[in-house]
């Protein structure tokens, strides 16, 4: 779609963390596109949080602000939010998971400003009955509310009980950006021979990165000769528990932590399989990365990656938290590297069709307008 400057509007990106998570990196991109087809981005973050989106936004020559908030229900930050918004002249406000729809809409509804919000997959924030209450409140009065998999939609609307229909099903999308194959594998030493395996997540019980270790010390104890070698982007709680018990597995040699990566370009290119092994998700654009860069993904049959991949046709699927099925998928794959190459390039074939950044970005931009 080329850019309509006639209905260019000034956009506000809200975000309630602005650590380096899937949701931020979303609100990034989709801001880029937007800002390509003539759109203003502003965005607005916490004053207390560890600035990695701020940082990202300023990169990018976009104009920054701050909102605090001390409590979960702070009438200083709604006044704060209120008097910033007003000043930053802004037309839509676009607000990015659980608190910030709340604010988001309680903002608009004073400024009368149009609000877009968008829920990336949250599988608690339905969990006590306040919050339903609040986001049933928020999704019908704003307007437009957006889930980024089906599986969350239906989830809200189960929860919720709010109209079928309501909220918005808008995928996930990324831009394609090509990466370096040999950069990853030169860093850790690896050589041609060696099947590099790859997670990108947080460092978190629900990434399921511990399951993906266990799986491979099952491999190691049935006596299993392939060369690999497992390397995790991220970051989180769990560092020292994976480290240990990778350490304490005999595979501490055969993994790295590789921290938070500026570079996943790079990262995919370099692997041979994506691992996904979480225990719920919402469209991981980790999964999504991997499809664009053409490689055999094993993931998990959570939440929204189904609608990514169909199993045996773009990855295998396997069921959360269970070493066995993920033992015997990555043994499959490690073993045969045809098998790779055409899982590969289905799931590529299948995310250029399906999930772009110009195709999310078409979903989006009918609603600021």
């Amino acid at each position: 779609m080329s850019p309509n400057r006639s209905k260019s509007r000034r956009i506000l990106m809200m975000a309630e963390c602005d650590g380096p998570g899937g949701a931020e990196v979303v609100m990034l991109q989709l801001s880029e596109e937007l800002r390509r087809r003539g759109h203003d981005i502003v965005y607005l973050g916490p004053d207390n949080g560890e600035g990695w989106l701020a940082a990202r936004y300023k990169e990018a020559g976009v104009l920054t602000a701050t909102f605090s908030q001390r409590r979960p229900l702070d009438p200083k930050c709604l006044a704060g939010m209120v008097k910033t918004i007003h000043d930053l002249r802004v037309d839509v406000v676009h607000s990015h998971e659980f608190f910030m729809a709340i604010y988001g809409t309680a903002v608009t509804r004073i400024l009368r400003k149009r609000h877009v919000l968008t829920m990336h997959g949250n599988q608690k924030m339905t969990d006590v009955w306040r919050r339903r209450a609040a986001l049933r409140w928020a999704f019908n009065n704003s307007h437009a509310s957006v889930a980024v998999s089906r599986a969350t939609q239906e989830q809200l609307e189960r929860d919720l009980g709010v109209t079928p229909g309501l909220l918005k099903l808008i995928p996930n999308g990324i831009p394609v950006r090509e990466g370096n194959p040999q950069k990853l594998r030169n860093e850790l030493g690896i050589g041609d021979d060696v099947v590099l395996l790859l997670a990108v997540g947080s460092l978190i019980p629900r990434k399921g990165h511990i399951t993906l270790l266990q799986a491979l010390k099952e491999l190691d104890d049935a006596g299993f000769t392939g060369k690999f070698h497992l390397a995790i982007a991220g970051r989180g709680e769990d560092r020292d528990k994976l480290q240990k018990f990778a350490d304490d597995s005999g595979l501490g040699d055969r993994f790295h932590l590789l921290g938070v990566r500026n570079d996943i370009p790079d990262v995919q290119a370099g692997a041979d399989i994506f691992v996904m092994p979480s225990l719920w998700e919402g469209l991981p654009l980790a999964v999504l990365e991997a499809m664009f860069a053409g490689k055999a993904i094993i993931a998990t049959s959570a939440s929204g990656i189904p609608e990514a991949i169909t199993d045996g046709e773009h990855g295998l699927l396997i069921a959360p938290g269970d070493p066995g099925p993920l033992a015997a998928a990555l043994k499959r794959l490690i073993e045969r590297p045809d098998e790779r190459e055409r899982l590969g390039k289905a799931a590529q074939a299948r995310a250029q069709s399906v999930f772009t950044i110009q195709k999310m970005t078409d979903g989006y931009e009918p609603l600021y307008l």
